[in-house]
């Protein structure tokens, strides 16, 4: 809602929303464009936007179907985001004359595409017309078929044959809001609910974990702003239990977050266990996110802003009983929370990201205590970063024992015979897990 509490025009939601996606065409992340929103349009161009980059690749390539010759970028923004929109009528946002017609509005009233209006009126409204075949002729395109950069498909086509198409399809939804609930302060039964007498339907997923049949602004959310529940994903809310498992009753327990920010899996360490937690990260600001994170829900840790990688600058000596390793990844198993990153990724951020994770492994081993463990995660879908990357580690450390641990965990949907009678995950992003356990001596 505009502040004068009307919906803001589309044309004026589609102007912004090609601004954004220009930026991110041009290397901004997409949180960064669409922090550049006037707050009034923030919401629904956010909603287009993400909807767009889901579907970019078909946008791409109807655009050059319709015009062989790239024009500049405001403009070819302005028709990708309207061919990625209208391209089919499931699950549009608007009807596909609507779109075109707001569209043709906003390249009116921008001065970035105003001399090129007409042109993009033609395209429109040839895409109307024509729009079946039009789309006929891209099926055969990999890019428009599955929406993810050429390099992408062929890594998963290698890497899991088996499901590369169902990783790129649960890729393409939007996600659920699934919440975690604070055992300190209720059940998930009584949580559940409370829910349930505001209206607000949902099911369990995990041990902790609720998943919205629609998703709220937080602020909507019982019990939020008291600390009930976080925000986390299900997949996500596995670390903190796995690392944990038989150690809550040791004295004295000691766990560092190596790559805590924003610090979702911090608190659960802390709703799960009387520790003493350290959680780093390398951006101060993204520090003060933890702490407000954790005050929200009463919670505390010794939170410093540090690189986990030189532990010369922060570690005082003592070994810790358990270390979470969440390391900087592709982010390739939660592109449906951030679609912008399929389109931002270049394949040699892989192998770069893979050497900062072996370094980061090397590194904050040694702080182990003997029978301590450390749990080596990413949120990524690529086996350099999880299955290889504990491979090598395995071979150069004997004194390292591999745990139960989920392995890879590939994005996956709800199916709508989904029961809801046990706490199994369902609906999760991708992520990769391993559990190791330093040798006694």
């Amino acid at each position: 809602m505009s502040e004068h509490g009307q919906t803001p025009a589309l044309w004026r939601q589609l102007q912004a929303g090609a601004t954004a996606l220009a930026a991110v065409r041009a290397g901004s992340s997409g949180t960064a464009a669409l922090d550049a929103v006037p707050g009034a349009l923030r919401p629904g161009v956010q909603a287009l936007v993400y909807a767009a980059l889901r579907e970019l690749g078909r946008a791409e390539a109807l655009r050059k179907l319709l015009a062989p010759r790239k024009p500049p970028p405001a403009v070819d923004a302005l028709l990708c985001l309207a061919l990625a929109l209208a391209w089919r009528d499931e699950g549009a946002p608007y009807e596909a004359h609507t779109l075109v017609n707001q569209a043709v509005e906003a390249a009116k009233r921008s001065e970035g595409t105003r001399a090129q209006a007409s042109f993009v009126n033609a395209c429109l409204r040839r895409f109307l017309r024509e729009r079946a075949a039009l789309v006929a002729r891209t099926d055969a395109d990999p890019v428009a078929r599955w929406n993810h950069p050429p390099w992408w498909i062929e890594r998963l086509q290698r890497e899991a044959p088996d499901r590369w198409q169902a990783i790129l399809q649960a890729n393409n939804q939007p996600p659920p809001m699934t919440l975690r609930v604070n055992t300190r302060k209720t059940s998930v039964a009584d949580y559940q609910a409370q829910l349930q007498a505001a209206g607000i339907a949902a099911r369990r997923n995990g041990p902790q974990g609720l998943t919205l049949a629609a998703p709220l602004p937080v602020q909507q959310i019982p019990g939020f702003a008291q600390g009930l529940v976080s925000v986390q994903d299900a997949a996500a809310q596995l670390a903190a239990p796995l690392l944990l498992q038989g150690l809550q009753s040791r004295p004295g327990l000691r766990v560092l977050d190596a790559c805590a920010a924003p610090g979702g899996k911090t608190a659960h360490l802390l709703e799960l266990a009387d520790a003493d937690v350290m959680a780093l990260d390398i951006d101060p600001q993204r520090c003060r996110r933890i702490t407000d994170n954790l005050q929200r829900l009463g919670l505390q840790a010794q939170v410093r802003a540090a690189d986990a990688g030189a532990p010369a600058g922060w570690w005082d000596g003592r070994p810790f009983d358990a270390i979470l390793l969440d390391a900087p990844c592709t982010a390739s198993g939660i592109v449906r929370r951030h679609p912008d990153v399929r389109w931002l990724r270049r394949e040699s951020d892989v192998a770069q990201l893979a050497a900062q994770q072996a370094r980061l492994l090397r590194t904050l081993w040694p702080l182990v205590k003997p029978g301590g463990r450390l749990l080596y995660c990413t949120c990524s879908v690529f086996r350099a970063e999880g299955e290889e990357q504990l491979q090598a580690f395995l071979a150069h450390n004997r004194e390292a024992r591999l745990l139960p641990s989920p392995g890879h965990l590939w994005p996956t949907l709800a199916q709508k015979t989904d029961a809801v009678t046990d706490n199994q995950l369902s609906d999760h992003d991708g992520f990769y897990y391993a559990l190791l356990e330093k040798g006694a001596g």
